[in-house]
């Protein structure tokens, strides 16, 4: 069990890759809620192969991380009981009041590595707009 270690990281990116692929389908589909249902589940799946079971537990249950996770996994629940819809937008808003934080740094790297005049300008732009938090 001690030397697969190294292989939980590389099986949590194609886990949490498929999840987030057949979410992106369950919305091309008119929010089918099989899809959109198995999609949250690897994903959440491969979030915790990734980072942990207790890192992954810890991220969601900080204080001041309460809202978010309660708007984020309530709509996994409500996909799950097949309000497809309803649960997408809470989960969405969940998944930006749990990931504010990493925005500023994703598009502070985006806006490094991208040569395109116009992109870089824009990520620049958004970068310099959010707080960090």
């Amino acid at each position: 069990l001690c030397s697969l270690r190294h292989w939980e990281k590389p099986i949590g990116v194609g886990v949490t890759g498929f999840g987030i692929f057949f979410i992106l389908f369950g919305i091309l589909l008119y929010f089918d809620s099989v899809l959109l249902a198995f999609g949250n589940l690897l994903f959440l799946t491969g979030l915790c192969f990734i980072i942990g079971l207790r890192r992954t537990f810890s991220f969601f249950f900080q204080r001041h991380k309460l809202k978010g996770t309660s708007f984020f996994l309530g709509g996994v629940a409500i996909v799950l009981l097949r309000w497809p819809l309803l649960g997408m937008l809470l989960e969405t808003y969940g998944f930006f009041s749990l990931f504010k934080g990493f925005f500023p740094v994703a598009f502070s790297f985006l806006g490094n590595a991208s040569n395109i005049p116009f992109l870089s300008a824009l990520f620049r732009r958004l970068q310099g707009t959010s707080s960090m938090v």
